[in-house]
């Protein structure tokens, strides 16, 4: 009892650490007589015995809840309630209270020992992996993710008081003639070779084969980012054609109302119709269209027609799976107004699309006469990324629904959420109360890195126990039952703290002077023995 009550005490301070009792047991009994019923010569007698003394018939570990202790380190560890941390010994398992954990050289958790903590890792998605335990990781600084975008949130107002978009835009630009079937010269169509245009009947080729065009116009305002066409012997008017469409972002059929596009007319006349909204206005200045050879190039355009409408525009940047920034403009546009609704149109463009057009969608947002969204169309975009290695197509969702369609002065739009980040590596993390391990980025995101586990046995005092606050399964423990915590009977974590020892240092000081006065007590007993011992010798002197 001495030897346990002292080591109780000497572990006062000993994080996890569980206090045993000793149970003692008479010693078997000499008997002198078992005694007798009661007769009726008698009442009864009672068995006469003699005591031979005491054996330790058990020692029992207390595994009953120490006190939890706020600590500094985040990786600290304490159970509330039933079960052991799991940890790797020479390759097999053995179970602590002790929850002292830290990163090691390869951040994986260990506790002072430098025994690997086990749970459950994730795959490269971040879903946990549950069917095998393995040692826990938490990659600070090393680990870098991103989010692709999924959904983007706009809001603002559009106002059904607005002038319904009627037309859009037109530029027509000089006559061009075909210097191979003159004189004179007929006008160009979209077959002819661009190296056989000329800029009058006549006059001088404003094509060479070899240079490199680059077309930067103007779309509501904007300079649009510039695309080019290498010039070659069967480059023709189509391409330069696909050129303007292609980099002003003009949206062709299906609903979209009016007839948009390029196209050349029968005296030589290159035509741009742009979409309608005044947002969408198009522009084409001398020195939009430029040569690597020859500088500017004399394509003149002269504007025939205004684009009109109620309209408004914001910009706002997605990321693909790479977390590479994808830029996306979007347009909308007062299409109709009835008794009963009023339609927007919108239009979506990305100068980042692989394709050779920006132009990335474009659908409908209906208000009903509570201004209200009452339908959406058209609010999924594709975004090809062809040119990088990130997933392609990428596809994101624009939320509508906070739209609102209240009669304002202006049309408002702006991009407010998205579900997405540039990549950010690993700052820091945090353990919930199931065991999750929850990794925070630098760039807002929170991934699942692992999750700890705990092992219950039916009978804990039958564990064995083997020192450094380890435990292994014994012949009357029971097999471990592994689960998460706060689940099937198992305790819950508590981060950031540990759990104390529970020896009772008062309760033990009490027991040790009870130990030490039942010692003694029996050493007079045997000492008292001794001296009518020697007294017997005496008497057979």
């Amino acid at each position: 009892m001495i030897d346990v009550v002292g080591n109780n005490i000497a572990n006062a301070n000993t994080a996890g650490f569980k206090s045993s009792r000793v149970l003692f047991a008479t010693q078997f009994s000499r008997t002198l007589s078992k005694g007798g019923s009661p007769n009726a010569d008698t009442g009864g007698t009672n068995p006469k015995q003699i005591g031979l003394g005491t054996f330790t018939a058990g020692i029992n570990i207390d595994f009953s809840q120490g006190t939890i202790q706020a600590s500094a380190s985040p990786s600290d560890l304490a159970i509330q309630g039933e079960g052991f941390f799991i940890v790797e010994q020479n390759g097999g398992q053995v179970f602590t209270r002790a929850g002292v954990f830290s990163l090691n050289a390869v951040n994986e958790l260990v506790n002072a020992q430098g025994l690997r903590l086990l749970g459950h890792g994730v795959d490269e998605n971040f879903n946990l992996v549950d069917t095998v335990l393995q040692p826990l990781s938490i990659p600070l600084g090393d680990l870098v993710i991103s989010q692709a975008t999924q959904d983007v949130a706009i809001e603002g107002t559009l106002t059904p008081t607005g002038t319904v978009a009627t037309q859009g835009s037109i530029l027509q630009g000089l006559a061009l003639f075909d210097s191979t079937t003159g004189p004179p010269n007929t006008a160009v169509n979209g077959a002819t070779k661009l190296i056989n245009v000329l800029d009058a009947a006549g006059g001088s080729n404003l094509f060479q084969n070899g240079e490199v065009l680059s077309f930067t116009p103007k779309k509501g305002g904007r300079v649009l980012e510039p695309k080019t066409l290498a010039v070659d012997a069967n480059t023709d008017v189509a391409a330069l054609m696909s050129l303007f469409s292609d980099t002003l972002g003009i949206q062709s059929g299906g609903s979209v109302p009016g007839t948009p596009g390029v196209t050349v007319n029968g005296s030589g006349q290159v035509i741009v119709e742009g979409n309608r909204g005044n947002a969408n206005e198009v522009s084409i200045d001398i020195g939009d269209l430029t040569s690597d050879l020859n500088g500017t190039v004399a394509l003149n355009f002269t504007k025939t027609q205004q684009a009109d409408g109620e309209s408004a525009f914001t910009q706002f940047v997605v990321f693909d799976s790479l977390g590479i920034d994808v830029a996306v403009r979007l347009t909308a546009v007062l299409e109709s107004v009835t008794p009963t609704n009023t339609v927007y149109r919108f239009y979506a463009e990305s100068p980042d699309d692989s394709d050779a057009s920006i132009a990335i969608g474009n659908g409908t947002i209906t208000f009903d006469s509570q201004g209200k969204v009452s339908a959406v169309q058209g609010n999924t975009l594709t975004v090809d990324r062809d040119n990088v290695a990130s997933l392609s197509p990428q596809q994101f969702t624009l939320n509508l629904d906070n739209l609102g369609g209240l009669a304002t002065e202006s049309s408002v739009l702006r991009a407010t959420l998205q579900n997405s980040s540039a990549p950010g590596s690993l700052t820091s993390f945090l353990i919930e109360e199931t065991g999750l391990i929850q990794g925070v980025f630098n760039n807002g995101l929170t991934r699942v890195l692992g999750q700890v586990v705990l092992a219950r046995f039916s009978n804990s005092p039958g564990l064995i126990h083997e020192g450094d606050n380890l435990f292994r399964e014994g012949p009357n423990s029971g097999l471990p039952i592994v689960g998460a915590p706060g689940e099937n009977g198992n305790g819950v974590l508590l981060s950031g703290a540990l759990e104390l020892s529970n020896a009772d240092v008062g309760r033990n000081l009490v027991d040790l002077i009870v130990a030490s006065t039942n010692y003694r007590g029996n050493a007079r007993v045997i000492d008292a023995v001794q001296q009518l011992l020697d007294n017997l010798l005496l008497l057979g002197r």
